[in-house]
């Protein structure tokens, strides 16, 4: 089976090539360098030629409001077009868990128009909403700095390592279309402040992690369990411990 990989090059997409690739699928990366632009069609007819799946695992080089909900409404709807023309029969996305409670935030405005575009099409499909990635864990307090200081919203969250993701992403790629959501997540939830500071500890970083209540995630306002999976999720099996262990 022919599988092309929107953001095949990327941290999840070279990860689910790879996986796809070891059980005997044509997976084929599709990225600007490898001469497939989704913002202007560039290769998409050609790449997408004798495809069953499209995998869409791209984001954003930006995360300014207008620029991320440009990037997902431009690129999503030229992929599903090219699909539409070529018999594509199983559209793959990658999500995020907790996105429709998120509308605050301009990303997940974003994200959300992305799979409006999806439903909408008419092309059988499956969305994969993940929690945030174990490898998030100092972008996130970038996000959340101020001065030497993350403040950070209370609320939990329930990281899962990325090669889980990929994992969940590539079952779903060979599985039936669900025309729905499929939530994957790690194995364990922590307070946010929590996992922010101990992934911090383990690179050194010295950044004092507090909880503060007029914290902002991405622009939104959190409730406790705003980013947590729902009890039928996909549980992973890589803790956070476990994944930091790997990092040395």
């Amino acid at each position: 089976m022919k599988v092309v990989v929107i953001g095949g090059t990327g941290l999840i997409g070279s990860k689910v090539v790879a996986r796809l690739r070891e059980h005997g699928h044509e997976a084929v990366a599709a990225a600007p360098s490898t001469g497939v632009n989704t913002l202007t069609g560039e290769g998409l007819a050609d790449v997408l030629e004798g495809a069953s799946v499209v995998v869409d695992v791209s984001n954003s080089p930006s995360f300014e409001d207008q620029a991320v909900m440009d990037f997902f409404r431009t690129s999503t709807a030229n992929v599903l077009k090219a699909e539409s023309g070529v018999g594509v029969t199983h559209h793959v996305a990658l999500s995020v868990v907790g996105t429709e409670r998120l509308r605050e935030s301009g990303y997940f405005r974003a994200k959300q128009a992305q799979e409006e575009l999806i439903k909408a099409s008419g092309i059988p499909y499956s969305i994969v909403h993940a929690t945030q990635f174990c490898e998030f864990a100092k972008g996130l307090a970038d996000g959340m700095t101020d001065g030497d200081t993350v403040r950070v919203p209370a609320a939990r969250i329930q990281p899962i390592a990325s090669d889980d993701v990929a994992a969940a992403v590539g079952r779903t790629t060979v599985g039936a279309p669900v025309d729905g959501v499929v939530e994957v997540a790690g194995p364990e939830a922590f307070q946010l402040a929590n996992f922010i500071r101990t992934g911090l500890a383990a690179l050194d970083d010295p950044r004092e992690v507090v909880t503060d209540p007029q914290a902002r995630y991405w622009g939104a306002e959190l409730q406790e369990a705003t980013l947590l999976p729902g009890p039928d999720a996909q549980i992973g099996e890589i803790t956070f411990a476990d994944w930091l262990a790997q990092q040395k």
